[in-house]
């Protein structure tokens, strides 16, 4: 038998059904995602020069590729840093242009690590001729059009990704462990190169793509050491992203600022 139910009772039930109700609302509120309350902002000219950018990486790989022997074009550092740069930015842009949320900050500073890897061992290293690795025999006789991919692959992409990394990315978000995990590429590089000319048979090129890689000079004893000596110094570069990304400013500009929900805060109802 069903015991009568007071009118005390049922009171009481429709107030626990209304809090479960408004709890249930409370929690779909809170799952609404903040670009459904807030506009998304713009950045057309930052978009622009991150176009430019995937612009100078492209036209020297593509110019590489038509000179040159591709396979052995694609072998190299140089243009496969380039490669990924033309890959992240041509995201970040398109994401600056849609007012979409930016790229992971351990992605655009890896990509500014790898490519600040080519712009200094070349300009230090490989065009020194007192560095001991050079690769300048012949430099004369390079044609204009390899003369200007040199220039875009090894200056003005770099110093373009560094700008655009101080000038349009907000800091913070990256921790030491991430220069170690950034090494993981320049180590599966020369595990691939050296794989690479251990299979190809010996002709008139080396090879290997560079010099201080160079089984056939140094032995393999002499290209490990080499290849822990440019580590130490991958790895101090890489310390050094991570320090100036906690000490360098926000960058000004639309969108730059942290962060709005749209939701504001507002006194209990009772």
């Amino acid at each position: 038998m069903i015991a009568p139910t007071s009118s005390k009772d049922r009171d009481r039930g429709r107030d626990r059904s209304g809090g479960r109700g408004r709890g249930t609302s409370g929690r779909r509120d809170a799952r609404v995602p903040a670009g459904a309350v807030v506009p998304p902002v713009r950045r057309p000219l930052v978009a622009a020069f991150r176009a430019l950018i995937v612009l100078a990486a492209v036209t020297g790989v593509v110019i590489d590729l038509v000179i040159g022997d591709p396979p052995r074009v694609l072998s190299y550092f140089t243009v496969q840093s380039n490669v990924l740069v033309a890959v992240v930015l041509g995201l970040a842009a398109w994401r600056s242009w849609g007012g979409r949320p930016a790229l992971p900050p351990w992605v655009t500073a890896g990509t500014l690590l790898f490519i600040m890897i080519t712009g200094l061992v070349y300009h230090l290293v490989l065009a020194d001729e007192a560095s001991g690795f050079s690769m300048t025999e012949g430099a004369a006789a390079l044609s204009s059009w390899h003369s200007a991919s040199n220039q875009l692959l090894h200056t003005v992409t770099p110093l373009g990704v560094a700008l655009d990394w101080l000038l349009f990315t907000r800091p913070g978000g990256l921790r030491p462990r991430h220069a170690a995990l950034w090494l993981l590429y320049p180590l599966a590089y020369l595990a691939f190169a050296l794989t690479r000319g251990a299979l190809l048979s010996p002709g008139p090129m080396s090879r290997y793509p560079y010099p201080f890689l160079d089984v056939d000079l140094h032995g393999y004893t002499g290209v490990l050491a080499n290849g822990v000596i440019f580590g130490l110094a991958f790895y101090a570069l890489a310390l050094l992203i991570v320090g100036l990304d906690r000490v360098r400013p926000v960058p000004r500009g639309p969108g730059s600022g942290p962060t709005k929900t749209g939701f504001r805060l507002r006194p209990p109802v009772r």
